[in-house]
């Protein structure tokens, strides 16, 4: 007899999700990510982003009522960042050591925060709960685990760099670096940056931006004179995937420690190897210390294959 054909898959959850909802949540899992609120606050902005210093922190998201992931995971992020700000030596806060280790470092912090723990089978089951319970209405389908799991680890080419997904992640890394290289030497000039972003695009990922909303104009980094910065976002992921592993080995349970939303242990493991750092050391030495040696992009391999491909 013929088998039965597989049954659809589950019903993603449809909006809108009303913006103070997604606040909600948003303070929520920053919160249970270790967030101190008496030392920080969240707030709206165009595009995510952390600043301060480690009394006072500033984190910022944006809503999209369409889509709840959005700024669910730019606060993550953030949140990573915030918390590598506030474990920064108190005593060295007004000398450069006390600074971050670099912006590779401190892009591995949200990163490690963004796409390691959080994207967990422990995290999302704790999370799928916790965000029905801001959002969900009644009886709605689609807010289970497994369906929070195939949202998050969905791989498919997206125009916006802060909503790609982290195998297509690095495409978005190398387009910008190929084009703010040819603009410092002089080869692609501003007026051709639009054309050659869109070309760009279509050569990596397949996708041509509608407008430049979704194209060159998507990200901050150049308008503020960040040259040269994009590649730190690779650089903190294959730091991240590295940092992780080793407080996975280092930290007895804590993968049941995160899927039961208790971030201590991992935020503990952080402090004492990486934040209370600050600036004191280089960064494989840093990492060495940490993990054993200083980076190797191995370990992000091996983190892909494991993720989407076992």
């Amino acid at each position: 007899p013929r088998r039965p054909p597989p049954p659809p898959p589950p019903a993603r959850p449809a909006g809108p999700f009303p913006a103070g909802r997604q606040r909600r949540l948003c303070e929520r899992v920053a919160e249970v990510l270790g967030f101190d609120f008496t030392h920080g606050r969240l707030d709206v902005s165009l595009h995510p982003f952390c600043s301060g210093n480690p009394d006072d922190i500033r984190i910022t998201t944006r809503y999209d009522e369409a889509d709840y992931l959005s700024s669910m995971m730019s606060v993550i992020h953030e949140t990573g960042h915030a918390l590598y700000t506030r474990g920064l030596p108190e005593c060295w806060t007004t000398q450069p050591v006390g600074r971050p280790r670099g912006t590779g470092i401190d892009e591995s912090q949200s990163l490690l925060m963004e796409v390691q723990a959080c994207r967990t089978p422990e995290f999302l089951s704790f999370a799928a709960p916790l965000i029905a319970g801001i959002l969900a209405e009644e009886g709605a389908p689609g807010w289970d685990a497994d369906t929070l799991r195939g949202q998050m680890l969905r791989v498919k080419p997206d125009f916006i760099r802060v909503d790609a997904d982290e195998v297509t992640y690095p495409a978005h890394v190398i387009l910008r670096y190929r084009l703010e290289k040819a603009l410092v030497a002089g080869d692609l000039d501003v007026a051709g940056l639009p054309s050659a972003w869109n070309e760009g695009m279509e050569d990596l990922l397949g996708i041509r931006p509608p407008d430049d909303r979704l194209g060159c104009l998507q990200d901050i980094h150049w308008y503020c004179g960040l040259i040269g910065y994009f590649p730190t976002y690779t650089l903190g992921a294959m730091t991240a995937a590295q940092l992780f592993d080793a407080a996975k080995r280092s930290v007895p349970g804590l993968l049941e420690a995160i899927g039961r939303g208790d971030f201590r242990p991992l935020l503990g493991w952080l402090r004492t190897h990486v934040h209370s750092r600050g600036s004191l050391i280089g960064t494989d030495e840093l990492l060495t210390a940490a993990t054993g040696r200083p980076l190797d992009s191995a370990v992000f391999k091996s983190h892909l294959t494991n993720r989407y491909l076992s």
